[in-house]
């Protein structure tokens, strides 16, 4: 009878390999969080270490618009205003983002109710091989075509926040566009044929139907789409003219917090002021990807309950 018992009561193979499996799914979730919150860890120490270790003011540096570590101000105070970056960031970012929209949905549109065959056959792969494109190969055309082009037609040098929009443009398209599909996909095809049932037509539901019902996808995809503008350095660095001044206008150098960053990181020594605040522009980084994922979550969260 024991033996009937402890047969009965043995786990079975298929269930140790279950147990096993989530054995091993927990513990690559946990390395996962593990590795997240050491980077948060890591780029936080060393942030604030420009204020808690080298007494720089915040307001000082956030808002301040003289960016020359190396140097001590009239005031005794280390110049290093960060406010030229932060401010070159969001508007290469938001202008790259306002230009890729509509153009993004336009193409979306196309691919999805107008033609899609044609989009199927001829655009997505196009799209797939922009999203593969290196940001050095970015970064060289627009030095080669996109800055000359510039040059011509605005004037000035034709390095600045103009040159850096349009690359930014084209290298956002792709990803604003592929989510952007894929949202006007997941819109239930009944929607659609009540609307034409309806009178209706065409374009009235892609307007008033397809569209609207979208609209939470097509605001992850943009808001996705400036997170990689906003945290993209190569191809920005190599355009936009990596002057750390206020910018006055669109085609004169500027520079962004990662621009600034790739050039200055290699050549400062850890642990001083000038290593420190490049730390510090990481951070602010760092937080503002954290604010787009954010953003991404609550516009998926409101899809889905609607």
């Amino acid at each position: 009878m024991e033996d009937i018992r402890s047969e009965l009561l043995r786990k079975s193979k298929k269930t140790k390999l279950e147990q096993r499996g989530k054995a091993i799914s927990l513990l690559c979730i946990s390395f996962i969080v593990f590795v997240v919150l050491a980077i948060f860890y890591f780029v936080a120490s060393k942030g604030l270490a420009t204020f808690f270790k080298d007494g720089v003011n915040v307001f000082d540096f956030l808002f301040g618009t003289v960016w020359s570590p190396g140097t001590v101000g009239a005031d005794g105070k280390p110049q290093v205003g960060a406010l030229p970056m932060i401010t070159g960031s969001f508007v290469v970012t938001l202008l790259s983002a306002i230009i890729a929209t509509p153009f993004a949905v336009g193409a979306a549109v196309f691919m999805t109710e107008i033609s899609p065959s044609l989009g199927s056959k001829i655009l997505q792969p196009v799209i797939e091989f922009l999203v593969g494109i290196p940001s050095v190969v970015y970064g060289f055309i627009g030095l080669s075509v996109v800055v000359p082009a510039v040059r011509n037609v605005f004037g000035g040098s034709g390095f600045g926040i103009l040159a850096g929009t349009f690359v930014l443009f084209v290298m956002i398209l792709p990803t604003v566009t592929s989510m952007t599909v894929d949202s006007l996909n997941s819109v239930p095809r009944y929607y659609r044929e009540a609307s034409l049932a309806l009178g209706a037509t065409r374009w009235q539901t892609i307007y008033k139907v397809v569209l609207r019902a979208a609209t939470p996808g097509i605001l992850t995809a943009i808001v996705f789409g400036m997170a990689r503008a906003f945290g993209e350095a190569l191809a920005i660095q190599m355009v936009i003219g990596n002057a750390a001044l206020m910018p006055q206008n669109l085609i004169t150098p500027a520079s962004t917090l990662t621009s600034i960053l790739t050039m200055g990181i290699g050549n400062t020594i850890m642990g001083t002021l000038e290593n420190n605040v490049l730390w510090s522009l990481a951070l602010i980084l760092l937080a503002m990807s954290l604010f787009f994922n954010i953003v991404i979550r609550l516009i998926g969260k409101k899809g889905a309950i609607k």
